[in-house]
């Protein structure tokens, strides 16, 4: 399985900010944010990523992971968007990585205290279709959201304003190679992009999408809020101490789950 961090945009919500940088190269607390998506999939047993970038700042994703030596990683790909397409349309530029395996695809402002190993394993006995990860919100009508019926997705609505449940569908994603013919037939939105909700939904009406519920807090951040309530989380709950070697020298997490 291959890793994919989706690191592209503009940022708009986090102006001033991002009129000099990439929104996913802000600080954490006190790591920057595209390391969090990176040990993410590093913690699952990842090691083959690529990071979608775009935008002014691509460079300095260059300048900051280098070749992924400092994340344990053998080597590090990166491909760029240009303008904004939208996630669906980021995720079509990594088919030649791809390579026909299935793929683990991390927003890169999705910050999460456990880990996703086990979502990861119940995938790989899927074998086919999509896996989307899920977690319990108080707004839900923020996010794109499921219509669940016991262990089967019925429908994924996108900001509803009467959401069918209290569940937020998260920005991590399992994919079969399938999805690159999927995104290949989406029309854009109303907002001029190839919507992530349409490609989970393709996967739905086929009836080969899954889902885990997420351990431990979950939270992006794209807004100053959400930015905000992340740092205070990692800070408090130490899910940021993801740089300690073990005795090999490779990565290891002290909150992994």
């Amino acid at each position: 399985m291959k890793g994919v961090v989706l690191a592209g945009g503009l940022g708009s919500r986090l102006k001033p900010l991002t009129k000099v940088t990439n929104k996913h190269l802000l600080p954490v607390y006190n790591q920057p944010m595209i390391y969090y998506p990176i040990n993410t999939l590093i913690n699952a047993g990842i090691a083959d990523i690529m990071i979608v970038t775009g935008g002014n700042s691509a460079g300095d994703f260059l300048k900051l992971l280098g070749n992924g030596k400092s994340f344990g990683l053998k080597h590090l790909n990166y491909t760029y968007q240009e303008g904004e397409g939208g996630i669906a349309d980021a995720l079509s530029l990594v088919e030649h990585f791809a390579d026909d395996e299935a793929v683990c695809v991390v927003l890169g402002d999705n910050i999460i205290e456990g880990n996703i190993k086990t979502a990861k394993e119940d995938y790989e006995r899927q074998d086919k279709g999509a896996k989307i990860l899920l977690k319990k919100v108080h707004d839900p009508q923020r996010f794109g959201v499921p219509e669940l019926d016991g262990s089967k997705v019925l429908q994924i609505e996108e900001k509803p304003e009467k959401p069918k449940s209290d569940y937020a569908v998260i920005g991590i994603y399992f994919y079969d190679p399938t999805v690159f013919d999927i995104i290949k037939t989406l029309e854009p939105s109303h907002r001029g992009e190839l919507e992530i909700t349409d490609v989970n939904n393709h996967y739905i009406n086929s009836g080969t999408m899954t889902w885990n519920e997420l351990d431990g807090w979950w939270t992006d951040a794209g807004t100053f809020e959400s930015l905000l309530y992340a740092t205070n989380l990692v800070a408090e709950t130490g899910a940021n101490n993801l740089e300690l070697r073990n005795a090999k020298g490779n990565l290891t997490a002290k909150n992994a789950k």
